[in-house]
């Protein structure tokens, strides 16, 4: 089985680890900061996903990305929490130009989520990896991400693995 991957940051990587991982077709999710070029060649938290794309499309993917963290917000955060999308290959930074541009349509205000070339990649350190499903219980997983997986069950289940989210407790 061949994977594609594509890069995300957007909030706190442990939201969009645990966010990515809980999606049929995403068969890894690398946690860390990634760096781009020029003024984005800082570090800032992201992931990496690795996902095959016979079960999950790109387009999905970046709408769940879009939808799951503050894409149309310019806070003051954005240094540490760039708002990205992260490409591999000038095909795939097509596409998501084309793919961002089609669901603006059904946002209210303007994405400020960039484009970016992907550069580089440092992963967190063990004890951070895989935090949400190490910490389900913490009071941040509770607030953060608990609300994230409850919306990607209510309005993506047909891509949300139930296994990975069966603990939540839900009544939608």
């Amino acid at each position: 089985m061949e994977l594609t991957k594509i890069a995300f940051g957007g909030g706190c990587h442990w939201c969009t680890e645990a966010v990515f991982q809980t999606l049929i077709g995403v068969e890894k999710v690398e946690q860390g900061w990634v760096s781009s070029t020029e003024e984005n060649s800082n570090f800032s938290e992201a992931v990496i996903v690795h996902f095959n794309i016979k079960k999950i499309d790109l387009e999905t993917l970046i709408e769940i990305h879009l939808l799951t963290h503050k894409s149309t917000s310019n806070h003051s955060m954005r240094s540490k929490y760039r708002s990205a999308v992260y490409y591999f290959s000038q095909h795939q930074k097509d596409d998501i130009l084309k793919i961002v541009d089609k669901l603006q349509l059904g946002f209210d205000n303007k994405i400020i989520t960039k484009t970016l070339d992907f550069k580089g990649f440092k992963a967190s350190t063990e004890e951070f990896q895989n935090y949400y499903q190490a910490n389900p219980n913490k009071p941040f997983c509770k607030n953060y991400i608990n609300p994230k997986l409850k919306f990607l069950i209510t309005e993506f289940s047909n891509q949300v693995n139930q296994r990975k989210v069966n603990h939540l407790n839900t009544t939608i």
